[in-house]
């Protein structure tokens, strides 16, 4: 989902944000409410509308301020699985791989690494068989073998970046 390419993988400059953008980001990175209208109540707390809110968490997104904005869910309670996986990609072969990869929709993250296994993503998949069938397409699309390191024990880290 979100390799950089070759190109886009120099910083970019940082971004403006205002007090506003940076108390939304520090609001909501944890505890979002459960309500018929949970971003009314957000942006009740913040002091702002509604549709200020959602306007300023997509020109967020848009900015790749926030690489994404949602839940995030136990997915082996839900049936479903994760598993970590990392390919080694030739460089010259970095971004046609990165596209094939980020094309599925089980995969959640992708991040390019210095080592010999350069690319690493998250699979998750709405049953355990899944994981094999993602993994396969992977593998057919790029030819390359798919690493995959399955789940052995959790940890929760509850990590929160002040904006």
């Amino acid at each position: 989902m979100n390799a950089p390419s070759s190109a886009s993988s120099r910083r970019p400059p940082p971004a403006v944000l205002d007090e506003l953008d940076r108390r939304i980001i520090n609001a909501l990175q944890g505890g979002f409410p459960i309500s018929d209208e949970p971003y009314r109540e957000v942006a009740a707390q913040l002091g702002t509308t509604e549709a200020e809110l959602l306007a300023r968490l997509q020109r967020l997104l848009d900015a790749r301020v926030l690489t994404r904005f949602g839940p995030m869910f136990q997915i082996e309670r839900l049936g479903g699985r994760f598993v970590l996986a990392a390919l080694a990609v030739p460089e010259e072969r970095f971004d046609e791989v990165a596209a094939a990869v980020n094309a599925l929709p089980e995969v959640a993250h992708n991040y390019r690494r210095e080592h010999r296994l350069n690319m690493w993503f998250v699979l998750a998949t709405e049953t355990p068989d899944g994981i094999a069938a993602a993994t396969a397409r992977i593998e057919a699309a790029t030819g390359l073998p798919v690493f995959a390191f399955p789940k052995l024990r959790e940890f929760f880290v509850d990590m929160r970046l002040k904006a």
